[in-house]
């Protein structure tokens, strides 16, 4: 486990020193700029809209239900086994679906490429209003998943999950938020703005149940600790 650990922390430590200070100051002054118009200063109807998870009690009962096992290696892993982002309608591919999904105003060209709109970060609180600053994260991590069962799945099974529209488990957020996220599960990682961790926690839970796929002790006390005092 003392391996493990320092693999994380490692990889941890690489993302923090990865973005220029530049880059978190440009988040402040873009929020700040932002703020002076009616449309984002209506945050309720920017949020991001994933489907609604299960509730904190239901979540509680799930996560006594899913399979307590050590993490898994990551040994042959690559985000090509999870073919993302399928064709959804015409030219729209999951991701032009999530991002018109969560923002606010979104306008596409003729390709379903958002070309204008805002979008709000649950994550952390922050709106954009170009695409580009914006990714869509999947909750519970391509990598994660790997370790945690989906080693096993067909390719179909891991694409499903990957392009999954039902459950919780895409959403868009800030790009950088997204990248320190990488594939840390709560253990090791929640949403900097605590008033979503109760949420994240609820949709974490939710498409692990629904996947079958494992938790760790960690993560399972992590989860736990955020849901009782949802």
């Amino acid at each position: 486990m003392s391996g493990v650990y320092a693999r994380r922390t490692a990889r941890r430590t690489a993302r923090r020193t990865a973005r220029p200070a530049a880059r978190r100051i440009a988040v402040l002054t873009a929020s700040a700029a932002l703020a002076g118009t009616s449309i984002l200063l209506t945050a309720p109807t920017a949020q991001a809209s994933p489907p609604t998870p299960v509730s904190a009690a239901t979540a509680r009962t799930y996560l006594g239900q899913l399979t307590q096992r050590a993490e898994g290696s990551s040994s042959g892993y690559s985000r090509d086994l999870f073919p993302h982002w399928s064709t959804q309608s015409g030219t729209c591919n999951t991701r032009e679906v999530v991002l018109k999904r969560d923002g606010t105003n979104v306008q596409q060209d003729a390709g379903c490429a958002a070309v204008s709109g805002s979008w709000y970060s649950e994550y952390d609180g922050a709106t954009w209003s170009a695409a580009s600053d914006v990714d869509i994260d999947h909750v519970v991590a391509l990598a994660e998943a790997w370790r945690s069962g989906a080693s096993s799945w067909t390719t179909a099974q891991r694409q499903s999950f990957a392009n999954d529209l039902t459950r919780p488990q895409l959403i868009a957020v800030t790009d950088n938020v997204n990248q320190a996220k990488s594939d840390l599960d709560p253990a090791e990682w929640l949403p900097p703005r605590t008033a979503y961790r109760c949420m994240y926690a609820r949709m974490w839970v939710h498409v692990k149940h629904h996947w079958n796929l494992t938790v760790d002790s960690a993560e399972k006390s992590a989860l736990q600790g955020v849901l009782n005092n949802c």
